[in-house]
């Protein structure tokens, strides 16, 4: 059964900002597909077909501890896609590029204040 799904603030910006650096390096056909592909994948985690991991996977022993439990990704071309699920809607927190710190960059999205 499909959720409604929602970008956080930092997704919002951090697809914003690989659709740019994509039209920048590889031209505006390009931008459209991967932003269509990752729109693609946020879709089939609200519809139960991606295949989607434990963060914990992601975020290393050093800090695999501190991620809860809820915090999922999938993946979507060269980034990861980071979300949470909850009763009512899915959450994207964020877009991650591979090459990324990903340790450091899932423990500044899960870290509570």
């Amino acid at each position: 059964m499909s959720k409604p799904w929602r970008l956080t603030k930092q997704a919002e910006r951090s697809l914003i900002g690989i659709a740019i650096w994509t039209f920048d390096t590889f031209g505006a056909r390009q931008a459209e597909l991967y932003e269509g592909e990752l729109v693609e994948r946020c879709q089939a985690i609200a519809d139960g077909h991606a295949i989607t991991y434990d963060c914990k996977i992601l975020a290393g022993e050093a800090t695999g501890d501190d991620v809860g439990d809820d915090v999922r990704f999938a993946r979507a071309g060269e980034h990861f896609v980071v979300f949470v699920e909850f009763a009512e809607e899915i959450a994207i927190l964020d877009f991650l590029h591979g090459k990324s710190d990903l340790p450091r960059r899932i423990a500044d999205l899960t870290s509570r204040p």
